[in-house]
């Protein structure tokens, strides 16, 4: 099941861009559960798509890629739009790092915005999807957050409490604070290509890590003086 703008998304089985919908997985049905099955599926799809590009990726396609039944695939996704939903968190969670207490948060998280930031931006299946469907990809940006969106606010929601407590990133509601840390890194990925004549590769991936770092630097008055150090 996707949830989507009435009257935005092409009838059938052509997949939309999935940075910015959400999907409902079908339970696995009880001899059908191999995870194996559902990273060929997910695997299948990502083929798909570099060949195809979104519009044309069709759920029959990726199940027979996969070597796997339609039905198969139903019993866990509704449709091709939730089977790339799930995918793109999958390679999204794949380059997010864990962040540690015992090191300057703020430090660790700048990095990680920016090493994210940048992988994203030349990973191909993004790429993908910005050259074939930058109709799609722009409409759906604007309109909603999608799981894998969602998925990078936890993470870092959690990583900036810790700062918070650690006293190297600033005060205010950490949610927020990550919400605004991906508009940040979401706008440099996007415009990479619209900004390349004034900020080439290096120059924009080092301006990312000063607005980032900016962005999350503590005021003086709320950073106790022996943890100044720490950023």
């Amino acid at each position: 099941m996707i949830v989507t703008m009435r009257g935005m998304v092409p009838a059938g089985d052509s997949c939309v861009t999935v940075l910015h919908t959400m999907s409902i997985r079908n339970p696995p049905s009880r001899d059908d559960t191999s995870a194996s099955v559902e990273d060929s599926i997910l695997d299948a799809a990502r083929s798909c798509i570099l060949d195809f590009g979104l519009r044309r990726t069709t759920l029959a396609e990726v199940a027979r890629r996969a070597g796997v039944s339609r039905p198969t695939v139903y019993r866990r996704w509704s449709d091709t739009r939730a089977v790339v939903a799930d995918l793109m968190t999958r390679e999204i969670a794949a380059v997010m790092p864990e962040f540690s207490a015992e090191e300057s948060v703020h430090r660790q998280l700048v990095d990680a915005v920016v090493r994210v930031s940048t992988e994203v931006r030349d990973h191909p299946l993004f790429v993908k999807i910005l050259r074939s469907d930058q109709e799609l990809f722009t409409t759906y940006i604007l309109e909603r957050l999608g799981t894998s969106q969602r998925a990078i606010i936890d993470q870092v929601s959690g990583a900036v409490s810790a700062g918070q407590d650690q006293g190297s990133i600033r005060a205010g509601d950490s949610r927020q604070i990550a919400t605004m840390v991906l508009l940040i890194a979401q706008s440099a990925v996007q415009s990479a290509v619209m900004v390349a004549e004034e900020l080439p590769g290096d120059a924009l991936t080092e301006q990312l890590r000063h607005a980032v770092g900016a962005y999350l630097a503590p005021a003086a008055a709320d950073t106790p003086p022996t943890d100044r150090g720490d950023r």
